[in-house]
């Protein structure tokens, strides 16, 4: 007994144990405790939470996909799929060195094979191989640039290149072949075709575009002949100019009315007649050059005279005759006609004159782009005149001079051609307002702010639960288990051999009763401390009532005398002075 009572000495006198002993002290081991719960809840949490995902490799084959999968699997990094297996997904923080150990793998190793295949080649190898691995080469190098565009997951080209020959009229032109695969839900437009189609036939010498077809996976025909665009409609670029053109004639007839009639109360449509034909012209025109403004450019004139001894004359026998001699001019009678004289000789003149005149000479050479206006229709509506002094007076109509004002100004704004053939109308008519439509009002549950309210609300709510769950299950007993291994309740003193209940002890002078009472109500002080602190009354704690309650009843099997004494001094004993212990 006395070494039992050196120990409670010593722990009483300890300042630890005085320390945790105190409300202060308690309060901090809740405070420690509450702390510990929530950092280990925290921890759980952090555990749980998905790490965050990011793209390690995408666009690859299935085989490569199975060799990605396998050494990833070797090497322990954790995987997802995403776009339906075309992608493969690793935490964000692993991303870069799993790439890099992929590559040197040689992964992925790709569909298509490039300019690679040359330098793998082996000695002595023919010269129609080195030709046929040059052209796959060449197609696995363009099918890889074709890949490079977003809508496309995969693509395939064919290469049909003839053999050069010295003949001319023997030498075949080059074409291709292009397959491509593209993603769910993706197109190409006619522009992103054309693209390919050129990138392909810059790339192999002497192909033509016209050469190059090209075909999706579901054997649709992408690529048009550049000679048969036209004829099946306007194309998507054709559409587009015409769509741009009419919006940017409204825009202007609206930008230029706006201010006269006011914001919202003019309204256009405009139709473009458009031609897409491209046609050439060539002219050449001479002008008439008249006396008053000749030019001589060069002129040149010749002359000859002379004369001719051979037979002339009427054919017969006169011009056969030979001369007659020649007779004396006295026998000659001068007043009558020698007839038998000779003809005289006759005489040549030739004169040739060339002159060249300038003459005026136009040659035109005219190309016609394509996209030239064949037609413009332009419908206007404006709205009546508000009164601006009285809102409540009706609308009025525009005057004759303002109609033609604005029939003036969409002239100018449409650029009005009679020649073309353009027609424009003015309407002059009152709006009808609207009422703007009412959408159907969604219940509360079902409006999305609520909703998200509602997920915010109960994630909060579930916290608050699982906290509330681990202080009553797991926090509660322990800080129970705690106090009473740190602060057991005091032995209760032996009386001494001889010594009768109520008699003072000789080492302390109090009597066994009142120092058990003392220690009960130091219990009881202890009690109401703890429910002040921690906010629970006693019937809350079942665990530590239940277990002081099993020590009572084990005191009272084992001393039954001395719990019997005990009952009898609180039945003997004055409310008031009950009361004064209590409070001491």
């Amino acid at each position: 007994m006395a070494n039992d009572a050196e120990l409670i000495e010593v722990s009483a006198s300890s300042p630890v144990a005085s320390f945790f002993s105190s409300a202060i002290g308690r309060q901090l081991i809740i405070t420690l405790g509450v702390a510990a719960i929530a950092a280990a809840m925290a921890g759980v949490w952090l555990w749980g939470q998905e790490p965050e995902y990011r793209v390690l490799l995408a666009n690859f084959s299935d085989r490569d996909g199975g060799a990605i999968v396998g050494e990833l699997q070797k090497m322990n990094v954790p995987y997802k799929y995403a776009e339906g297996g075309g992608a493969i997904l690793v935490p964000a923080a692993q991303v870069h060195d799993t790439r890099l150990k992929l590559a040197a793998q040689g992964l992925p190793k790709g569909g298509n094979v490039g300019f690679e295949l040359m330098s793998n080649q082996k000695m002595g190898v023919s010269q129609f191989l080195e030709q046929v691995n040059f052209q796959h080469a060449l197609e696995g190098e363009l099918a890889r640039s074709i890949e490079t565009i977003g809508s496309i997951q995969s693509a395939r080209i064919h290469l049909a290149l003839p053999k050069p020959t010295v003949f001319t009229r023997e030498q075949q032109k080059p074409t291709a072949s292009i397959i491509i695969n593209l993603h769910p839900g993706r197109y190409l437009d006619q522009a992103q075709v054309n693209a390919i189609v050129h990138l392909v036939a810059s790339s192999v010498p002497d192909l033509h575009p016209k050469g190059i077809s090209v075909v999706d996976q579901n054997g649709n025909l992408l690529s048009e002949p550049m000679n048969e665009q036209n004829s099946s409609g306007p194309n998507p670029a054709q559409l587009k100019y015409i769509h741009d053109v009419q919006n940017d004639i409204v825009k202007r007839i609206e930008s230029i009315l706006t201010p006269i009639v006011g914001a919202g109360n003019v309204r256009a449509e405009a139709t473009a007649e458009v031609d897409f034909s491209r046609s050439e012209q060539a002219a050449e025109n001479y002008k008439p050059n008249p006396p008053p403004n000749t030019a001589i450019r060069s002129q040149q004139s010749s002359e000859s005279v002379g004369s001719s001894t051979t037979a002339s004359g009427i054919p017969g026998a006169l011009s056969n005759q030979p001369q007659a001699p020649a007779q004396s001019s006295a026998l000659i009678n001068p007043q009558q006609p020698d007839i038998s004289a000779a003809p005289q000789t006759p005489v040549n003149t030739h004169k040739d004159e060339t002159t060249h005149y300038e003459v005026d000479k136009t040659v035109q050479y005219i190309q016609r782009p394509m996209g030239g206006m064949k037609r413009l229709t332009v419908a206007v509506v404006v709205n009546y005149r508000k009164p601006g002094d009285n809102p409540g007076s009706p609308a009025q109509a525009l005057s004759d001079a303002e109609t033609q004002q604005l029939n003036n100004l969409v002239k100018e704004a449409m650029g009005y051609s009679k020649e073309r053939g353009d027609s424009f109308s003015i309407v002059n008519s009152p709006f009808l307002s609207a009422a703007p439509e009412k959408l159907p009002e969604l219940p509360w549950w079902k409006q999305p702010e609520n909703i998200a309210l509602a997920k915010e609300v109960a994630r909060y709510l579930l916290l608050g639960i699982i906290i509330l769950v681990l202080y009553r299950r797991a926090l509660k007993p322990l800080l129970a288990r705690l106090n009473d291994v740190m602060f057991p309740p005091p032995p209760t003193p032996a009386l001494p051999a001889g010594q009768e209940a109520g008699e003072v002890a000789p080492e302390t002078g109090e009597p066994g009763l009142a120092a058990l009472q003392t220690q009960l109500t130091q219990q009881v002080e202890a009690e109401e401390e703890i429910d002040e602190l921690t906010g629970q009354p006693r019937s809350e704690r079942p665990t530590l009532y239940q277990e002081k309650l099993k020590r009572t009843r084990e005191l009272a099997r084992n001393e039954p005398r001395l719990v019997a004494q005990i009952i009898q001094g609180w039945l003997n004993a004055k409310p008031e002075e009950e009361k004064e212990k209590v409070k001491k």
